[in-house]
C-alpha cells in the first residue's frame, strides 16, 4: 500500500508541473484530469490494491502521453517556466551528483558572504584503464535553492560577483579549472560597494585573461548577472534553459509601454519571449553558445540522477577540449575520434587520462584561443555596406600600419631610448667632451624616429607650455538649442537662489551650464565633436559598418531605419582618430540620437576595431559616453556578448601599455557600465550626469524599495569609487589633455 500511495503522490506532483508549465489547466485534458485524480485520492483507501493499481496505471498513461505531447510544442516562455519551476535543479544539487566531495568557500547558507554565489573547491572522478582518477576543479554558480528566502532566487548582489571573482584568482594561483554555473534571472541592482555594474566589468576584465580552462554551463541565464561568471572558453548550456538579454517581462513592459502597477498582457510576454531567441537551439544558431547539454523530458529535476551522469561526461569532456586545444591540433583530433567510438557504447566519457596542468606555452595558447573565440562572436549581427574594394583596402592599410607602426616604435624608438640612456649615462661623468660627440647622434635618431610635421619626443613639453587654446567656446558650434528666444529655471534655483537664463546666452557661451550652482543642461553631441577635439582633426572609420536586425525581430527594422534617416548614420557609436591640443588619440562615442545610445552587435565590432587601432597606432582610447541605454534587447544574445568580447579587446589593449579613459555624462546605464566602459582604470563623469547598473524602475521592481533622486548622480558615483573625478563640461577639453600627459604607460607614441 505504501508503495500505491507513493505514486499517487508523484502522479499529483506530475500534474501540478504540467500545469505550471502551461500557465494553467485549460490545455489538453489537464482540468478533467485534475478533477478525476481529486476523486480518486478523496476514496484511496476504499478500493482494493489491484482496483488503485489500475487506477494508477491508467493516471500515468495518460499523464505520459500528455507529457509527450507538451515536449513535442515547449515555447520560449513555457522553457522559462520550466527554468522557475522549484522541482528544478540546482547548483547545490550539481554538487552533490556530479562531484565527488566539494568545500564551500566563502562562508555557507545563510551565513555565506552572499549565500546566492557559491564558491566550492570540488574533486570529480573520471574513470581510466579500470582505475579511479580524481580532479581537481573550483565550482563557481548562481545558487537559487528551493525555497530559501536568502538565496534572493540567484540574484547575486555586488559582494557575491566579488566573491566569485576572489576565487576565480584562487584557482588562477593553485592551476586548476573553473566551471561555472548560471543559475539566474539578474544582478542584484544596487549600487552599494562594490557596484553592481562596477562588479561585473572586474569579473568580464578578470576572466578575459584568467590563465585557467573554463566551462561555463546556463540554465537561466539574465543578461550582466550571467557574463559576471560566464565568460569561458567552452558555453554550454542546458536544453530546457533559456539565455536572454532581458526577461520576457521586462521586453514586454518596453517593448508595450506598460506603465508601473498596469497588468501585464499575457500575449505579449509569450510574443517576446519568441522574438527574443532566448531558447538553447536558437542560441546555438547564433553562435552565443557551445554545445547544448540535454535534458530528459519536460527538463531535469533534482532527482533525475541519470542527468547528472551525463553532465558529469559533459563537462569532463568540456574541459579535456580545451586542454587539448592549447596542446596540438593532432592530439585534440584523437580525443575527438575516441569520443565519437566512445559515444556509440556509453553514455559517460571515454576512458582517456588527460591531464589538465598546462605548462606556460599551453597558457598563452589558451589565452590566445579565448581572445579569438570571442573577436568572432556576433559578426553576422551587423551588415557592411562598403565594396569589396574598400574591403581589401582596409585590410591592406592595417597591414602596412601594423609593420610601419611597429618599425618606427619598436625598433626605432627603443633604439632612441637605448642609445640615449648610455649617452646619459656617460654625460653624467661629468665628460663635455663625450657629450659633445654625443650630440649629433642623439639629434639624428631624434630627427629619424619623429612624427614627420610633429614634434616626436618632444610633445609632452610643447604640449605642456603650448599657450592659450585656439578654441573659444561658442566660436565653432553653436547649439540649436541657443536659437530659442526664451528663459529657463535651473532645478536648483530654490536651494541655491539661480537666476532665470536666458537660452540664447546658456546654450552659447555658459556651455550649458548655469552661472550660479553649476547645474549642467544636456547638449548635443556634436557639440562635443566641435568644441573637444583640435579643429579639423577628426577622421572617422569603420562608418560603413551598419546596425542589423539579426533576430528578424518584428518591427524593428522600420525603427532601425527611421534612426538611420534620423542621424545619417549606420550604428550608435562614432569612431575617430582625432586630436587634443597636439595629442593624437582614438575615440569612441557612444550618443544618444541613435537608439539612445544602445549597444548591438555593429557597436560591439566598431568599439573592438577602435581598440585594435590605438593598440597598433601606441594612441590613447577616449570612450566618451554622451548616453547610453545599455545593450540592444531587440538583438538578443548577440547584444549580450558584446559584454566579453568588448571588454577583451579592451584588456589587450590595455595589457599592451595602452591608456584608456572613460568620460561618461547624461545617462549612463546597464551593459555598456558593465563591462567595457566601468573595467577602465580611469573613469570621470561630466557634472550632472547619472551613472549606474539599472534605472530607478528596475531597482524599484527588484528590491521593492524606492531610491532617492540622486541615488546614481556623479557625486554618489565618485563617493562609491565607481569614478575617479567629475569634470566640469567647460573643463573637459583642458582636463582631458592633462590625463593624456599624465596617465598611462611608456609605450604610447609620446612617451
Amino acid at each position: 500500500m505504501e508503495d500505491l500511495r507513493k505514486r499517487l503522490v508523484k502522479i499529483e506532483e506530475r500534474i501540478s508541473y504540467l500545469i505550471q508549465i502551461k500557465d494553467g489547466s485549460e490545455w489538453g485534458n489537464l482540468s478533467g484530469l485534475r478533477e478525476k485524480f481529486a476523486r480518486l485520492r478523496d476514496r484511496f483507501y476504499d478500493l482494493k490494491e489491484e482496483e488503485l493499481s489500475e487506477e494508477l496505471r491508467a493516471f500515468e498513461d495518460s499523464l505520459s502521453f500528455l507529457e509527450a505531447r507538451c515536449e513535442e510544442t515547449l515555447s520560449p516562455m513555457e522553457k522559462v517556466r520550466i527554468v522557475r519551476n522549484p522541482h528544478r535543479f540546482t547548483l547545490k544539487d550539481i554538487l552533490e551528483n556530479v562531484y565527488e566531495d566539494y568545500t564551500e568557500l566563502g562562508g555557507a547558507e545563510e551565513i555565506s558572504i552572499d549565500p546566492s554565489m557559491v564558491a566550492a573547491r570540488a574533486s570529480i572522478i573520471r574513470r581510466v584503464k579500470n582505475k579511479s582518477v580524481m580532479q581537481q576543479v573550483m565550482v563557481i554558480g548562481h545558487e537559487k535553492g528551493h525555497g530559501e528566502e536568502f538565496r534572493n532566487g540567484g540574484c547575486s548582489r555586488p559582494w557575491g560577483n566579488e566573491k566569485a571573482l576572489r576565487y576565480m584568482k584562487v584557482a588562477e594561483t593553485e592551476g586548476i579549472p573553473i566551471h561555472f554555473y548560471i543559475f539566474t534571472p539578474g544582478s542584484f541592482p544596487v549600487e552599494d560597494y562594490p557596484g553592481a555594474g562596477q562588479q561585473i566589468a572586474r569579473n568580464l576584465y578578470a576572466m578575459a585573461k584568467l590563465r585557467v580552462p573554463m566551462i561555463s554551463v546556463t540554465s537561466e541565464g539574465g543578461s550582466g548577472g550571467a557574463e559576471a561568471v560566464g565568460m569561458a572558453d567552452v558555453r554550454l548550456m542546458f536544453s530546457h534553459g533559456y539565455y536572454s538579454v532581458i526577461s520576457p517581462e521586462g521586453a514586454a513592459a518596453i517593448e508595450g509601454k506598460i506603465r508601473e502597477g498596469e497588468k501585464m498582457p499575457k500575449e505579449l510576454v509569450e510574443a517576446c519571449a519568441e522574438s527574443l531567441h532566448i531558447t538553447a537551439e536558437q542560441n546555438l544558431k547564433l553562435g552565443t553558445i557551445d554545445r547544448v547539454v540535454c535534458e530528459p523530458p519536460l527538463g531535469a529535476k533534482r532527482d533525475d540522477f541519470g542527468f547528472f551522469r551525463r553532465l558529469k561526461s559533459e563537462v569532463i569532456r568540456a574541459t579535456d577540449e580545451v586542454v587539448l586545444k592549447t596542446k596540438s591540433l593532432r592530439a585534440f583530433r584523437a580525443y575527438e575520434l575516441k569520443m565519437k567510438k566512445a559515444e556509440e557504447h556509453v553514455a559517460e566519457e571515454p576512458h582517456i587520462d588527460i591531464s589538465w596542468d598546462l605548462n606556460e606555452d599551453e597558457v598563452q595558447r589558451l589565452l590566445s584561443l579565448r581572445s579569438k573565440k570571442y573577436r568572432a562572436m556576433a559578426k553576422s549581427g551587423y551588415t557592411y555596406e562598403g565594396s569589396a574594394c574598400s574591403t581589401l583596402c582596409q585590410k591592406a592599410r592595417k597591414s602596412l600600419a601594423k609593420l610601419y607602426y611597429s618599425f618606427r616604435y619598436d625598433v626605432l624608438k627603443s633604439q632612441q631610448k637605448q642609445v640615449k640612456k648610455v649617452f646619459q649615462d656617460v654625460s653624467g661623468e661629468g665628460s663635455v667632451l663625450i657629450k659633445q660627440v654625443s650630440a649629433p647622434f642623439s639629434a639624428a635618431y631624434d630627427f629619424i624616429a619623429k612624427k614627420p610635421g610633429g614634434k616626436g619626443g618632444k610633445l609632452v613639453a610643447a604640449g605642456v607650455g603650448s599657450g592659450e587654446d585656439p578654441i573659444e567656446f561658442g566660436d565653432v558650434y553653436t547649439s540649436p538649442l541657443a536659437n530659442e528666444d526664451r528663459t529657463v529655471t535651473c532645478p536648483n534655483a530654490e536651494k541655491q537662489g539661480c537666476k532665470d537664463l536666458w537660452v540664447p546666452d546658456l546654450y552659447g557661451e555658459f556651455c550649458g551650464v548655469c552661472e550660479t550652482c553649476g547645474h549642467h543642461f544636456p547638449l548635443e553631441y556634436q557639440w562635443y565633436l566641435k568644441h573637444l577635439f583640435d579643429p579639423d582633426s577628426i577622421r572617422e572609420f569603420n562608418s560603413e559598418i551598419c546596425a542589423g536586425n539579426p533576430l528578424s525581430y518584428p518591427g524593428f527594422e522600420k525603427r532601425l531605419q527611421a534612426a538611420i534617416a534620423k542621424t545619417g548614420r549606420r550604428s550608435g557609436i562614432i569612431t575617430f582618430d582625432a586630436r587634443v591640443m597636439g595629442v593624437d588619440l582614438v575615440v569612441a562615442m557612444l550618443y544618444s540620437d541613435f537608439r539612445n545610445g544602445t549597444v548591438g552587435s555593429a557597436e560591439g565590432e566598431k568599439f573592438v576595431r577602435a581598440c585594435e587601432t590605438a593598440r597598433i597606432k601606441r594612441r590613447p582610447l577616449l570612450s566618451y559616453v554622451h548616453t547610453t541605454g545599455g545593450i540592444r534587447i531587440h538583438e538578443g544574445t548577440m547584444g549580450v556578448v558584446q559584454m566579453p568580447k568588448c571588454t577583451m579587446a579592451v584588456r589587450e589593449y590595455i595589457d599592451s601599455g595602452g591608456l584608456y579613459i572613460v568620460v561618461y555624462d547624461n545617462n549612463s546605464y546597464a551593459g555598456p557600465v558593465a563591462s567595457f566602459l566601468g573595467c577602465s582604470p580611469y573613469q570621470f563623469a561630466i557634472r550632472s550626469s547619472r551613472v549606474g547598473f539599472a534605472g530607478p524602475r528596475v531597482i524599484r521592481d527588484t528590491t521593492g524599495a524606492d531610491i532617492p533622486p540622486d541615488y546614481h548622480n556623479a557625486r554618489n558615483a565618485l563617493k562609491r569609487g565607481h569614478i575617479q573625478g567629475i569634470w566640469d563640461r567647460r573643463e573637459f577639453r583642458r582636463n582631458l589633455h592633462k590625463s593624456l600627459l599624465t596617465m598611462g604607460g611608456g609605450n604610447l607614441y609620446y612617451r
